[in-house]
């Protein structure tokens, strides 16, 4: 009898810290996707995915269970110019008809210092799938927006090289290394909307 009260006192103990992971979703208006590369090996060209979505559960107490899996949307990317955008969603290099997203899916979560996280999973751009680990600064601490939802947001930076992933158009013209940031704002229920 004792050892089932001691059993039943230590779940309602673990009961609290588990409804702590608690799952966010990516807010699309609030979030986007970047990237930089080379022209000509003599100036930066950057660029945005506009559609992102996706979901974090995240607890704040043990940061390193969080579970992270984003979604990108290579028709939207936008780099201020049409003839370029269209040439990035064609079959030279994003293929946007045959691979119409890129995405994250997280593997491994360690804590790189106050705020900081490391985030390792695999990357799947043009059908390819390799491991990157992402530099995140954040989560922010979470706050209610007014309008009875909780939010808060985390920034994400990796380098990768495009040929690994079979993106190779305009070699010697587009540089090999990319830089890849997402911003992530992150949008749940608060107690004003339940």
């Amino acid at each position: 009898m004792k050892t089932i009260v001691m059993t039943a006192l230590a779940l309602t103990i673990a009961l609290p810290a588990a409804a702590q992971n608690t799952q966010w979703q990516i807010d699309p208006a609030h979030s986007s996707a970047q990237f930089a590369v080379k022209h000509l090996g003599i100036s930066t060209v950057r660029g945005t995915f506009t559609k992102v979505s996706g979901t974090v559960t995240y607890d704040p107490a043990s940061p390193t269970t969080a579970v992270v899996d984003v979604t990108i949307d290579t028709a939207s990317v936008d780099t201020r110019v049409a003839m370029r955008d269209n040439d990035l969603r064609s079959d030279h290099f994003f293929d946007v008809q045959k691979f119409p997203t890129i995405t994250f899916k997280s593997t491994r979560v360690e804590s790189s210092g106050p705020e900081r996280l490391r985030v390792t999973g695999d990357l799947t751009i043009h059908g390819v799938t390799k491991p990157v680990t992402l530099e995140v600064e954040g989560p922010s601490k979470p706050i209610n927006d007014g309008m009875g939802h909780m939010r808060m947001g985390a920034s994400g930076n990796a380098t990768i090289d495009r040929t690994d992933f079979g993106v190779s158009g305009a070699p010697g013209v587009v540089g090999n290394t990319v830089t890849l940031t997402i911003d992530a704002e992150l949008i749940q229920p608060g107690p004003a909307a339940k």
